[in-house]
């Protein structure tokens, strides 16, 4: 018996990278895993999961749009009657030296990390209060709430955004039987990196991914399926004691206090 049977599973943003990675180990955990993306490809990661054995399934949607949420969710309790787990994980990035972010942009990287993560649980949260029981885990980075780098204005505002969420949620939630965590990744090998990675080095991005592994205590940028592990123990029962927490999982590249440049 695996740990997720029977279990409900929303995964924002699982078309690709984390989400995908995660969405793979719910399902080979035993969930159901409806997996939430505004990107086409959504029906094709999930027909690749569901080739392997997996209960899963696709909607488009855009999390910015609370009422997309709210018929999204309709549709799911109609369907299964419950929802378990909401994995929210759908985010962008665009990096840019904070005198040049156009209000455009900045609209559009909050939206989708701030209000994506709020209408998504607003959505399930009330379902969840009626069968008190739920597992809501939100990605946040170590980016903002451990580290910064330039251009990262932006991004750092809603990923500390989404640490304080996390804990203000997990607060009201804990005496209702609802569990609140964030995860804080460092590099992942996601498309978002590789095309930063190409983005720098166009001649050779693969030389750019090695580079920022050098700088990583492990020597090696995260797989997703990892992120699917710290995901899947969140969303069980074996993770019932845990809400609020902030969960690093970066191979330690927020370790080092300074920057060694004898190793670099």
């Amino acid at each position: 018996m695996c740990k997720l049977d029977k279990k409900i599973a929303i995964v924002t943003g699982g078309a690709q990278g984390i989400g995908k990675g995660s969405a793979k180990i719910l399902a080979k955990e035993g969930a159901t895993v409806i997996i939430a993306d505004f990107l086409d490809i959504a029906e094709e990661t999930a027909e690749e999961l569901r080739k392997m054995g997996y209960n899963v399934e696709a909607k488009i949607i855009d999390v910015r749009d609370l009422n997309a949420a709210n018929v999204l969710v309709e549709e799911i309790m109609s369907k299964y009657g419950k929802i378990d787990i909401l994995f929210n994980n759908a985010g962008v990035n665009k990096r840019a030296r904070f005198e040049n972010v156009d209000i455009k942009t900045r609209d559009h990287i909050f939206n989708v990390n701030i209000l994506g993560v709020w209408n998504m649980t607003r959505a399930v949260y009330s379902y969840m209060l009626k069968a008190k029981y739920g597992k809501i885990i939100n990605t946040a980075s170590v980016t903002g709430v451990k580290v910064v780098d330039e251009g990262q204005t932006t991004y750092a505002i809603t990923k500390a955004a989404i640490v304080g969420f996390t804990k203000a949620l997990a607060y009201e939630a804990a005496e209702h039987g609802i569990t609140v965590n964030a995860i804080l990744p460092g590099w992942v090998q996601t498309p978002m990196v590789e095309k930063s990675a190409q983005n720098s080095r166009p001649e050779d991005p693969e030389s750019a991914l090695r580079d920022m592994a050098k700088f990583i205590p492990i020597k090696r940028l995260c797989y997703t399926e990892e992120i699917g592990d710290l995901v899947a123990f969140l969303a069980s029962d074996e993770s019932k004691y845990i809400t609020g927490a902030e969960i690093v999982i970066d191979g330690g590249s927020t370790l080092p206090e300074t920057f060694d440049i004898l190793h670099a």
